[in-house]
């Protein structure tokens, strides 16, 4: 049987994802999710900050989208971003690319 699934599924952040953006972020996220996509893209080039319920977040659609066959990417994070996950340990458990390839659309 074919996989019926879509290739990818793109949300851009665009304010930050702490306080009380985390809910706004957190549903948009939970909605791409549910497409079950192979690819779950998060552009994070015009997020200025991840919150810890964000960092809780991600951990969550991280392992959802393993166990479901897919992955998620963080496309472009700010320096500070990156700073943060890199605070948090998780700058190896995140698939994270800096540019734009080719076969991602952020």
């Amino acid at each position: 049987m074919p996989d019926e699934r879509i290739p990818e599924a793109v949300v851009v952040v665009t304010d930050a994802f702490d306080g009380v953006f985390v809910e706004r972020w957190s549903g948009l996220i939970a909605e791409a999710a549910a497409l079950r996509p192979r690819r779950l893209i998060l552009d994070l080039r015009d997020c200025p900050l991840l919150g810890a319920a964000a960092i809780d977040i991600l951990l969550r659609v991280h392992r959802g989208m393993i166990s479901g066959g897919g992955r998620l990417v963080l496309c472009a994070p700010s320096a500070r971003v990156r700073h943060i996950l890199r605070l948090a340990r998780l700058e190896q458990v995140f698939e994270v690319v800096d540019d734009r390839p080719v076969d991602l659309a952020c």
